[in-house]
């Protein structure tokens, strides 16, 4: 109950934050150009507290229902968008109404709301960098036996100083340096018994890995190495038939070392009906155990049936960035995420990546929970995803969103006047439509995966 309780107050309070930076966006960039602002709400629903302003003109609320919020300007909704003017306004109103504005004014107050986002990430991962990160270190756990990196004379324990001229500390910025040498050379100095060596090696093309998440693994060969666990066996299972039990570690696989969660799975899944031996660590014994992994798919994908924990063969570290540093990390950070945003949508629109990854409110609420757990600087890190979640997504030309304003505002220049209330009506209609589809799949692929455990 108190789990519960506490990832919903941090969901809450993250989503409250995050909406109230993009209405402030909207908000702070009307008022600059003139346009009057009638309402600034962070929330939906019946409001809980309001005050106006010291001008008395602009209404601030704080609602009900924290998952959202809005800016209500003069003259901004759909029926008040008429060539002629609303008797009610004066002249003086009529001036400062939203729909009067020139395009490049209601442009920006649209793009102002996202941009803010942006500008929220770059902040928050400023700051992470300053408050210091847990991170693994760059040290070679695991070299996969006849990789490119152990040809290259790699081994277990050399601590990675230098990738392609750029200072490394952590395996992130590892596996980041990595992304952009996929199919060609990368030079990296490593230390051994504090003797400094430098070696280059071909970034071998893959496709495992859609997002590039893993190219030190599937590119060279390295991984931080881990020692693979068996946190729980499948009833009726190859495992439980083979004699698996909770807590034995598995450090072999087919007479073949087990350096990673990730190498093992790839293993299993590619001997489907194969019988094969297991080495297994149980209180300090050296077992031996046959395993036949079962196909259990129209491609014959291998199963053993059971759940993998990992322990990493490094201790964690806090790196602390310095001042200079840790504002390029802000910006680098955020023009990363905000790639990967768009490339993660791509990837599901065509395909590359199953649109079963999605998640809807209660993955995020999982998420806000555990890395307030985790400590200010991984929930701030939290906040920043999800800030740029929220400005990329804002920015596509969907009715009902930022980006489909600014769509609107597009063809309006280009038609020298403004699109007719019944069109604007009809793609709002389009717009809400498709948002409600992509929410309730969301939500489908959140309960799935609850009740999958």
């Amino acid at each position: 109950m108190m789990e519960t309780l506490h990832m919903a107050l941090a969901f809450i309070f993250a989503i409250a934050l995050l909406v109230a930076v993009h209405e402030y966006g909207h908000f702070i960039v009307a008022r600059k150009l003139g346009i009057r602002v009638e309402k600034f709400s962070v929330g939906f629903g019946p409001a809980l507290f309001s005050w106006r302003g010291k001008d008395g003109e602009v209404e601030y609320i704080i609602a009900a229902i924290p998952l959202g919020g809005y800016v209500k300007m003069l003259g901004e909704n759909l029926d008040e968008q008429g060539n002629a003017q609303p008797s009610e306004l004066s002249d003086a109103e009529l001036a400062r109404a939203y729909h009067v504005q020139p395009v490049w004014k209601r442009a920006s107050v649209a793009v102002a709301g996202p941009l803010f986002n942006f500008v929220f990430a770059i902040a928050a991962y400023m700051l992470v960098g300053w408050l210091g990160q847990t991170v693994m270190p760059a040290v070679v756990g695991n070299v996969a036996p006849s990789s490119i990196a152990e040809r290259a004379g790699l081994m277990q324990g050399d601590v990675l100083k230098i990738v392609n001229g750029e200072k490394i500390v952590s395996w992130q910025q590892f596996e980041e340096s990595l992304k952009g040498t996929v199919g060609a050379e990368v030079n990296v100095t490593y230390e051994r018994e504090g003797i400094a060596s430098s070696v280059s090696m071909a970034v071998k093309q893959f496709e495992q890995d859609a997002l590039l998440v893993n190219v030190a693994e599937d590119g060279l060969g390295l991984s931080l190495g881990t020692e693979v666990f068996v946190d729980s066996v499948s009833p009726n299972s190859p495992a439980e038939q083979a004699g698996l039990i909770a807590g034995d570690q598995i450090i072999q696989f087919g007479g073949m070392d087990v350096g990673s969660t990730r190498e093992l799975i790839r293993s299993i899944q590619e001997h489907a009906g194969q019988p094969l031996m297991l080495g297994i660590l149980r209180a300090n014994t050296h077992l031996q155990m046959p395993v036949t992994p079962k196909a259990e798919s129209d491609h014959g994908v291998g199963r053993m049936g059971v759940h993998l924990m990992s322990k990493p063969l490094s201790e964690a570290i806090i790196y602390r960035m310095g001042v200079w540093e840790g504002i390029s990390y802000g910006f680098t950070r955020t023009a990363e995420m905000t790639v990967l945003t768009v490339q993660v949508l791509g990837k599901m629109v065509t395909a590359a990546i199953s649109p079963d990854n999605l998640g809807g409110p209660i993955a995020i609420a999982q998420l806000a929970g555990r890395t307030a757990d985790l400590g200010m600087a991984a929930f701030i890190t939290f906040l920043a995803l999800i800030s740029v979640n929220l400005g990329v997504l804002n920015l596509l030309p969907i009715p009902v969103l930022d980006g489909g304003h600014l769509a609107y505002l597009a063809v309006e220049k280009l038609r020298g006047k403004p699109l007719s209330i019944a069109v604007l009506e009809r793609m709002q209609m389009v717009g809400i439509v498709l948002i409600g589809m992509l929410m309730v799949f969301a939500f489908y692929n959140d309960l799935m995966r609850l009740f999958r455990g």
